[in-house]
């Protein structure tokens, strides 16, 4: 049921064809439903896998491909500020993130690989009209590269969502606007994310870890201490073993 005000059956709203087109580039929560999208295996997982990597803020749309198995092979996140949702915006900008991230699939016969949208922005988790323009520009994205449409989600301050499914969760979800906002990442390939912070940890490591007298003498250019045998410290060490 819907509340509010109609005006007077004399009256008629004036429509521009502009305004007409627009509303008709975007896809209300029946349609989407209707549209035979591909349910999420464990999009928890999905989900906190993408804002671990992009850390969104208000705004953040994260397009992140996935393979049979709905493993993240390509993601990448922009910021998109419409002050009028248009599917069609959306899907131009969708359409140059898989371009530079993930090469197309327009060659095979069936699409083999899925294509999901995380959207960041304030409000309600409820359908909105930016949700609609998305799910449009998601779709016509995916036919133009070649890939399957999926899920759409949003995060919201309240929780995450996917739409049309009904399943979500409190974690994680929107940042607090009085919060400072981390910019989004241009693009991201999967596979990449372990090893550079595990690479970062072991650099921070051998960084803070305290020097023995052989290491800090070839760091600082000193000349090995000797024995009364005639050979470095160092080379002894490595014989013994």
């Amino acid at each position: 049921m819907t509340f509010g005000f109609a005006p007077p059956p004399h009256v008629s709203l004036p429509v521009s064809a502009e305004s007409a087109a627009r509303l008709g580039r975007m896809l209300v929560p029946a349609e989407w439903a209707s549209a035979g999208i591909p349910l999420l295996r464990n999009p928890r997982e999905v989900v906190a896998e993408l804002h671990e990597r992009h850390r969104p803020g208000s705004s953040t749309a994260i397009v992140a491909v996935l393979d049979a198995q709905d493993r993240v092979t390509a993601s990448a996140s922009f910021t998109e500020l419409a002050a009028v949702p248009d599917g069609w915006e959306f899907r131009n900008a969708l359409l140059a993130h898989l371009r530079r991230v993930i090469p197309h699939d327009l060659r095979l016969r069936a699409p083999v690989r899925t294509a999901v949208l995380l959207y960041c922005r304030e409000g309600e988790p409820r359908w909105t009209e930016t949700d609609g323009a998305w799910m449009w520009g998601l779709r016509d994205a995916c036919t133009l590269h070649g890939l399957r449409c999926g899920a759409y989600i949003t995060l919201t301050p309240e929780r995450w969502q996917v739409l049309g499914e009904g399943r979500g969760g409190r974690r994680p979800r929107a940042p607090s606007a009085d919060l400072p906002v981390p910019e989004p990442r241009r693009a991201d390939t999967g596979g990449t994310d372990t090893g550079r912070t595990e690479a970062r940890r072991l650099t921070a490591a051998r960084t803070e870890a305290p020097l023995s007298g052989a290491n800090a003498a070839v760091l600082q250019n000193r000349p090995l201490p000797r024995r009364a045998g005639g050979a470095p410290e160092a080379h002894r060490h490595t014989a013994a073993r």
